[in-house]
């Protein structure tokens, strides 16, 4: 079954399928899927959720012993997996085939990761469409982005005039995440009229000391003491750690793509280009791609996994601690593997 973001609601109000798989690049809307799709099972009956870490392929495993091991006082189960690299591989295939094709109403699978062209052909993959649901998130284009903030403004029960929303287009530069804080702040600005261009410039233009994105762009450009400097300083102000997480994990997999098109031959420059990146960050970007392989960007989604688990209170150890090793291994790259040697 296919999914789209805009039915998933009325879909979770008619049923609940034994299995989701959400997949895209934006990652705000991929987690605030997911957040969907978690608190349906909560209501379907699911209390019990289990996170499963895919660091190597003997980790999958423990997806067939965990939806065989439940416990005698749950009703049913969540059971989340990330897909790091968004391809299960041999052994990532082998236990989805054989977990799809039994039938356990006592355990709900909710998988997400950037799921490519190739993996869709993939016999796993077919599998958990007729069995469940395929949730595929697409990028919003620039030019949709006016309205895609206009109707998170509508959602939170403001209005904004056009050239308020143009301007908020452009600050954001199409990064969603952003465009989200930047609806939060408004929200609470808010007295019931249209939101206008004084409005934004008044409220929104009026950034704090420390920016999540200058720290993430300080790490790609090397410069690992000012970017934990900043993270120190976001923690003081009392910025989420999942709002830090967002920004970093985007760029992350932003550098796999890109890595994995320039190890296949592809030109860095056209890569850029093709991967949507912003003029104004490209050598940023291009420096940070020569600092990674392969080995090293994949470490970087296990810590953003440490990460979020540690901030939303299902794995062990401060969120901020992993940041700051997330920075530290971002703004390093290769070099943090011949310091250790």
């Amino acid at each position: 079954m296919q999914l789209r973001i805009d039915s998933l609601n009325r879909h979770l109000n008619q049923q609940v399928a034994p299995c989701y798989l959400v997949t895209g690049d934006e990652t705000l809307l991929v987690q605030e899927a997911a957040d969907t799709i978690r608190a349906a099972a909560r209501a379907a009956g699911c209390h019990e959720r289990e996170r499963i870490a895919i660091d190597g392929k003997d980790d999958w495993q423990q997806l067939l012993h965990s939806s065989s091991n439940l416990s005698l006082f749950a009703e049913r189960k969540l059971i989340e997996v990330h897909l790091p690299n968004g391809k299960p591989g041999t052994e990532g295939s082998k236990a989805l085939q054989e977990y799809l094709s039994t039938d356990n109403d006592d355990v709900l699978l909710l998988i997400s990761g950037k799921i490519d062209k190739k993996s869709m052909q993939a016999k796993w993959f077919k599998a958990f469409d007729q069995r469940g649901a395929v949730l595929t998130i697409w990028p919003v284009k620039l030019h949709e982005l006016p309205g895609w903030i206009d109707q998170r403004l509508k959602a939170a029960g403001m209005r904004a005039d056009r050239e308020a929303l143009q301007m908020l287009a452009e600050r954001v530069e199409g990064n969603l995440l952003a465009a989200a804080q930047e609806v939060e702040k408004l929200k609470l600005l808010s007295n019931g009229d249209t939101i206008t261009a004084d409005t934004v410039r008044s409220a929104v233009l009026d950034n704090a000391r420390f920016d999540p994105f200058e720290l993430v762009d300080t790490a790609l450009a090397g410069d690992a003491r000012h970017a934990l400097r900043t993270a120190r300083g976001l923690r003081a102000e009392g910025s989420p750690p999942q709002v830090i997480l967002w920004a970093l994990h985007k760029e992350v997999r932003l550098l796999s793509r890109l890595r994995e098109a320039v190890d296949s031959g592809a030109p860095p420059d056209r890569a850029l280009q093709q991967a949507g990146v912003w003029r104004s960050r490209m050598r940023v970007v291009q420096s940070a791609l020569q600092r990674h392989r392969r080995s090293t960007l994949h470490r970087l989604e296990i810590m953003a996994l440490r990460v979020d688990g540690a901030g939303k209170g299902y794995a062990p150890g401060d969120p901020w601690d992993y940041i700051n090793d997330l920075l530290l291994l971002l703004a390093q790259g290769d070099a943090a593997d011949r310091q250790r040697a």
